[in-house]
């Protein structure tokens, strides 16, 4: 599956994926480029974007790349995720780079590096996820 076409997917799956404009910019080999453009409705008092904002980019990250490696699979679940909240996201776009750590028959192992357009090098959250596999 192509980026639009998976972008697509999960934003008439997910209507809150289309509130947040959620979209997929890279879906290859290497894994899956997500982002959420940046918006004032997402950030929580404080200032910066909202834990769940944060949370649902690396989950719709990771389903990305499941779709990216295995195609059409809609039945997949996100069945752990954990994240750890490393810096004050800036007032930019959040981007997710997502990957498969490992796949089976029935789960994918996945990681999440989520940061702020143009700060590539400070992460502002890191995730690691398993999604179950319809069988």
């Amino acid at each position: 599956m192509t980026a639009e076409q998976v972008q697509a997917l999960i934003r008439a799956g997910v209507p809150m994926a289309d509130d947040m404009d959620l979209r997929i910019d890279r879906l290859d080999e290497r894994g899956a480029l997500a982002r959420v453009p940046f918006q004032a409705k997402l950030v929580r008092p404080g200032g910066t974007l909202s834990g769940p904002t944060i949370m649902a980019l690396a989950d719709a990250a990771m389903y990305a790349v499941v779709f990216g490696s295995l195609g059409r699979v809609e039945m997949a679940v996100t069945s752990n995720l954990n994240i750890n909240f490393l810096a004050k996201p800036k007032p930019v776009d959040l981007i997710a780079e997502a990957r498969i750590l490992k796949l089976t028959r029935r789960q994918a192992v996945c990681e999440v590096s989520l940061f702020s357009a143009g700060e590539e090098g400070e992460l502002v959250a890191h995730v690691t996820g398993t999604y179950a596999l319809p069988h």
